[in-house]
């Protein structure tokens, strides 16, 4: 999303709230928080809070100096911003996010800000409370994502790593990670989730999704020419494409229950969901399993580029995977846990270069944390920013060091890449299986190099490389 453009949409939302109901909100907000010991912090200026503040940190690619600057100057536990129109109290450190990991439904819940729900969500579902909708979501995880259903998709993980490589690198001498690494996850995505296979379906599927997932965390001013008004008319199509999609397997499995392939779709169907709520869930699984997992890819292949030490272990404890292999066969399950370096190089480069900044809860009721009360309605934020590149958890918290993750590796909720404890992210292992597989077809094939070394990183919201991380190409001869 253009700057100007985020930057517009703020001063067209600031004007029409200042006619409205702006110093109301902002007079009766100001005179309810101060009768209680709320966290030490600033709301900034009203409705557009710090969020311009956080922006301009992530455009420049040092999102974790918006965090610094506050826990520096008010707390190290916790302390209040606004972002995105809200009162927020960010959670900082260890303590912080455990407290919030291990609080789920006792004081807070699951939040959403209105910019997803309205862009993603079919209209008559967006005012189901947050918790209601994540209970559901999860409901639905558990048989799909534990490892003994997962082993069964990593030769399928494989073999279209395989071919993808062969169709979209192979023929080249410079290609661009990123964009490809995001075809790559959405295809599989689609082959697992959908079973649709057929590469014109799949881009035709791919456009409006990338378009919906550039105004997830945009103004919801559904305006012509706005981001926001761009995703809410892709995340239409999404859902008139999946509908066409759910009827079509539901009037197979009328005919015949055992037809057709037991994706994550079918199981939905045979447990008795509606349209619309498979509609709903099955964009919240393509965009947590796709956008972050193409992005860690993207960052691992720059790191292995930037550190040859640290790929030539990488490429050693592949190539001994590989030669164990029969000609066309492929990884499998017992491959996958040799891959033990390999992982650690992962960890680091997600401690870096996290493909997520963290979540958001809303307090269900007023509870006090490091001395400090958390108003009922306010919205709390974790970020992997409060402890992945802090030095009291990581020693020279800046160096590239795979072997932090040797052995125990981190302290507990210091690494957070997926959340912790209850709430860790239930898609880790298949985003775990889905890098390591596709690496290992990565580095056993190619020799490669960076083509702008300095490339800039922006956050939006995720890290990513502006020009798409371009890198040359040498194909490795056996």
């Amino acid at each position: 999303m253009d700057y100007l453009d985020f930057f517009s949409q703020y001063i067209l939302h600031l004007v029409v709230l200042y006619v409205s109901v702006g110093f109301v909100y902002f007079f009766v907000s100001y005179k309810s928080s101060a009768t209680k010991n709320i966290p030490p912090g600033k709301k900034g200026l009203p409705f557009i809070g710090e969020t311009l503040a956080y922006v301009m940190a992530a455009r420049k690619g040092t999102p974790e100096k918006f965090i610094t600057d506050r826990t520096t100057k008010y707390s190290p536990d916790v302390f209040r911003t606004s972002l995105l129109g809200e009162d927020m109290a960010v959670f900082c450190g260890a303590s912080g996010n455990k407290f919030l990991f291990s609080g789920q439904n006792k004081y807070v819940t699951s939040w959403w800000p209105n910019s997803i729900k309205k862009a993603l969500m079919d209209p008559s579902q967006i005012n189901n409370s947050s918790m209601e909708e994540s209970t559901k979501l999860r409901s639905f995880l558990p048989p799909f994502l534990k490892p003994e259903s997962l082993q069964h998709y990593i030769p399928v993980m494989d073999s279209m790593a395989i071919e993808h490589l062969e169709k979209e690198w192979s023929p080249y001498k410079e290609v661009k990670v990123f964009p490809l690494s995001k075809k790559y996850t959405f295809a599989l995505a689609c082959r697992l989730f959908i079973s649709v296979v057929e590469p014109k379906h799949v881009a035709r599927f791919a456009e409006p999704f990338a378009q919906a997932t550039a105004g997830l965390i945009s103004v919801p001013i559904d305006l012509p020419g706005t981001t926001f008004n761009g995703a809410c008319k892709a995340g239409k199509t999404i859902r008139q494409e999946l509908t066409a999609i759910i009827t079509k397997r539901k009037l197979e499995l009328e005919e015949d229950k055992n037809s057709g392939t037991m994706d994550l779709l079918t199981s939905m169907l045979l447990d008795g969901l509606n349209e619309m709520e498979i509609s709903n869930k099955i964009v919240g699984f393509f965009i947590a399993s796709h956008d972050t997992t193409s992005t860690a890819i993207t960052f691992i292949i720059s790191y292995l580029a930037e550190y040859p030490d640290v790929h030539r272990k990488v490429f050693a404890e592949q190539m001994e995977i590989w030669r164990s292999k029969g000609e066309r066969e492929h990884l499998n399950w017992e491959d996958i846990q040799k891959m033990k370096y390999t992982w650690c190089v992962v960890c680091e480069v997600m401690r870096l270069s996290p493909p997520a900044n963290g979540a958001f809860r809303e307090a269900i009721t007023d509870f006090t944390y490091a001395g400090y009360t958390i108003p009922k309605g306010w919205k709390t934020f974790w970020t992997v920013h409060t402890t992945h590149k802090n030095p009291k958890y990581f020693p020279e918290p800046e160096k590239f060091d795979p072997s932090r993750f040797d052995g125990n590796g981190p302290a507990p909720y210091t690494f957070v890449p997926f959340g912790g404890g209850p709430r860790m992210c239930p898609g880790k292992e298949y985003a775990r299986l889905e890098i390591l597989v596709f690496i290992h077809n990565v580095v056993t094939k190619f020799q490669f190099q960076k083509v702008f070394p300095d490339e800039k990183i922006e956050y939006i919201p995720s890290p990513i490389p502006v020009k798409g991380l371009p890198i040359s190409l040498e194909t490795i001869q056996i």
